[in-house]
């Protein structure tokens, strides 16, 4: 181990107070993927490390989602391919989890909301990358992404991602790993699907016979799509979000659905997606259509 490694490490060993305070922070900011504001208030708390040990840094702005966060650690004039230390800052939960939930340490646990995907991965980029920028030692500029939608597929990211990847000599994202200790190698694919049903609406009680369910359609779909899992192949399908319906005396004149597909094998996507169009362009009962 030569001396810049060794103040890597030793300085590394000496920041665990300094990692949870900027964890607890985070943490305790609300940061769910459609909440702009709350992603943007973590990744300013980002920023403020960044500026405090003096690594320049820049934001990709973005008018829906939270804002790209891109920090460099280079020497002056390099123009080598760097590493690519990459993280998302936003969460599944929604507004208010933070207060319900805030970061609490029990023994050698962490807890909160976002506690370890991501937060916590992101706080050991940010460290990583400050340790190389304070000794030294790194043969390649390392630039540390700080992205702000993972968890709904990344829709403003995505490009992000991609082009910051592509320039990149390698890509480490520090998504958390399991509770068994094992790190994650791979990450399965995933495709987020809408369907929307139209039926006909009728009186329930007067005139039953005339109407046509879409939400009894969706059932029915939904029923049928969630067969397609197999979890020893790794395929797990979800309808998570479904609406319709007009009034409770009303057969459902309109109804729509929210798919989550994931699998391990890219030839499972096609054969899963075939599965899908078929349900989808199949009915039950005569006069639905769907668009």
């Amino acid at each position: 181990m030569n001396m810049s490694e060794a103040q890597i490490t030793d300085w590394l060993a000496s920041q665990r107070q300094a990692m949870i305070d900027l964890l607890r922070d985070v943490v305790n900011i609300d940061s769910g993927s459609y909440d702009k504001e709350g992603v943007d208030a973590v990744g300013a708390r980002f920023e403020r490390h960044f500026t405090e040990h003096g690594i320049p840094f820049r934001r990709e702005s973005n008018a829906t989602f939270g804002d790209a966060i891109h920090a460099e650690v280079a020497k002056p004039g390099s123009n080598e391919k760097p590493v690519l230390l990459m993280g998302h800052r936003d969460t599944v939960f929604g507004k208010g989890e933070a207060g319900r939930r805030p970061f609490t340490i029990e023994g050698k646990r962490a807890y909160g909301p976002g506690v370890a995907d991501m937060k916590s991965g992101v706080v050991m980029n940010i460290f990583v990358a400050t340790a190389f920028h304070k000794f030294g030692g790194s043969p390649h500029p390392i630039k540390v992404l700080i992205t702000s939608d993972e968890e709904i597929g990344s829709p403003s990211s995505r490009p992000v991602i991609e082009r910051e990847g592509r320039a990149a000599r390698a890509v480490f994202n520090s998504e958390p790993g399991r509770p068994t200790g094992n790190i994650v190698t791979g990450r399965k694919g995933g495709i987020f699907m809408h369907f929307a049903i139209t039926g006909k609406a009728a009186h329930s009680g007067a005139n039953f016979a005339a109407g046509v369910s879409a939400i009894g359609e969706l059932a029915h779909k939904i029923v049928q799509i969630h067969a397609l899992t197999d979890l020893d192949k790794g395929i797990t399908l979800n309808v998570g979000l479904v609406s319709g319906g007009q009034s409770v005396n009303t057969t459902a004149p309109s109804a729509e659905g929210q798919i989550d597909l994931r699998y391990v094998d890219p030839a499972d996507r096609a054969r899963i997606m075939a599965a899908i169009e078929k349900i989808i362009a199949t009915f039950q009962v005569p006069a639905r259509r769907l668009r």
